[in-house]
């Protein structure tokens, strides 16, 4: 059974929720990692998730910002560390794009030891993306594509499944038309909202460039895809966030909408 793993679900400067990042977990098992959060923490999401690190073998990172980069510094390390004990089979592979690969670079060169920066180039393996790359990534198509940042260089992803399920990450931007061919009647999409349209001159998401609830919406409206999942959102009230978001979302979408807490599970089938 496919799922959605939600190891974290807050925008940067969260403290009540982890930084977003999620598993896509396949009908093999197998697992497909988004960004890792903003530091170590990501190793604790990963074990109250029940994650095996056998079973996790690809990734993707979408921009370089410290909350969605500085944890795939720790899956690294992990990883590697699980190699030289000769507890890790196999390969271990990052998509990105060449802001965040030299990033990586740099970062491991300065903070690994040698025996575990030497599984880069080896057996963990960065691959460069451009806008519109596609491929195979265990039973899936990925293209990669550029959101057109104004902040940070920034890539989202449409993957197609095996059993030719759709799924798009827009990243943690508003939509830009520049992506609707990635986008457009897809089954599952996710976007950042980071926070209620109500709440935005509290908020001012505007001003950091993010959305709300109802641009989310809005846009997968006209999208008209299947099935949204909003993320990456302020953490001042996580006891209603769920209920709040949705009542809005209501109000401009039509279809179903998941706005999942840390380590909920969405299952695809």
């Amino acid at each position: 059974m496919k799922k959605l793993i939600f190891l974290g679900t807050g925008s940067a400067m969260v403290t009540h929720c982890f930084n977003t990042c999620f598993l896509l977990e396949l009908d093999n098992g197998e697992y497909f990692l988004t960004d890792a959060g903003g530091g170590n923490g990501i190793l604790r999401q990963l074990e109250l998730a029940g994650a095996d690190w056998q079973r996790l073998h690809h990734m993707f990172v979408t921009h370089g910002h410290t909350d969605h980069i500085l944890g795939v510094i720790w899956v690294i390390r992990k990883i590697a560390t699980l190699m030289n004990q000769g507890k890790f089979t196999g390969e271990f592979h990052i998509y990105c794009h060449d802001v965040v690969k030299s990033m990586l670079e740099t970062m491991t060169a300065m903070t690994l030891k040698k025996k575990d920066l030497a599984q880069l180039g080896q057996r963990i393996i960065i691959h460069e993306l451009q806008d519109g790359s596609r491929c195979r990534v265990l039973d899936m198509e990925l293209t990669a594509f550029d959101i057109l940042s104004t902040k940070a260089k920034q890539y989202g992803y449409a993957l197609r499944l095996a059993d030719g399920t759709r799924l798009t990450c827009l990243g943690d931007e508003p939509y830009n038309e520049h992506c609707r061919c990635y986008a457009e009647n897809c089954d599952w999409l996710l976007s950042e909202a980071f926070c209620l349209y109500a709440d935005r001159d509290r908020f001012k998401p505007y001003e950091k460039h993010h959305s709300t609830v109802k641009e989310a919406c809005e846009t997968a409206a006209g999208l008209q895809v299947k099935q949204l999942i909003l993320y990456h959102t302020e953490d001042k009230n996580m006891a209603q966030r769920k209920v709040n978001y949705q009542t809005e979302a209501r109000q401009y979408f039509s279809g179903p909408v998941y706005v999942p807490d840390d380590l909920d599970v969405i299952e695809m089938d």
